[in-house]
């Protein structure tokens, strides 16, 4: 989806706080104060599909991947915000592609939107066949966690980035609607957005780490 009139302010108004004022090229990037370039805010990681990690269709169980995706994004935010981060919120999960036994699992985490103490990061899940050498998508993953203190900003460099910066932004204006309401579990504290079974497992796997 094309951006907005307003999202394509907001890409624009990043680009210029990046450009350096002593030259008069747009190839010359500064950092602005207290900021973090989106392609330093990665963490990869690599999982070998194992038969013990099988559902009843001789596949991968999808429970298995969450969790690797989890820790790999909550791995992310930690190193990013310098601190243990709770988890906040967790977009919807599509399944788009199974995933093999004996499959190599590449995750690949990435901060794309930072807000007072909000951290949004996106882990990428896909398969790699070491014989046709390809590269199948399985999963995308959004997850919002909450730092104790205020987080660096993240800034993006390229279009593609940026896309990946409204998109964060979204997910975190969205779980701030629903924040103030959100109370689903007894046991979850007032202001957690847990609003499926999904999420709450992931908030008890949050508060085991």
């Amino acid at each position: 989806v094309a951006p907005t009139a307003e999202e394509r302010k907001i890409v624009h108004g990043l680009f210029l706080n990046t450009l350096d004022t002593k030259t008069v090229s747009f190839r010359s990037r500064v950092l602005p104060p207290d900021s973090v370039w989106m392609e330093d805010s990665k963490l990869k990681g690599l999982e070998i599909c194992h038969p013990q990690e099988r559902n009843i269709f001789n596949r991968i169980f999808g429970g298995f991947l969450m969790r690797k995706a989890y820790e790999l994004g909550w791995a992310n935010a930690c190193s990013f915000g310098g601190c243990r981060p709770s988890l906040v919120a967790v977009d919807d999960i599509l399944f788009q592609k199974p995933v093999e036994i004996g499959s190599l699992l590449l995750l690949s985490s990435q901060v794309c939107y930072t807000e007072g103490k909000h951290i949004q990061v996106r882990v990428h899940s896909e398969v790699f066949d070491p014989l046709t050498r390809q590269h199948n998508t399985t999963n995308v993953f959004h997850f919002t966690f909450a730092s104790d203190r205020d987080v660096p900003n993240i800034v993006p460099q390229s279009y593609g980035e940026s896309m990946l910066y409204l998109d964060g932004k979204l997910c975190v204006h969205a779980c701030a609607r629903v924040l103030l309401s959100c109370d689903v579990y007894n046991s979850v504290p007032t202001g957690t957005c847990l609003t499926s079974p999904l999420c709450y497992f992931l908030f008890l796997l949050d508060q085991s780490l």
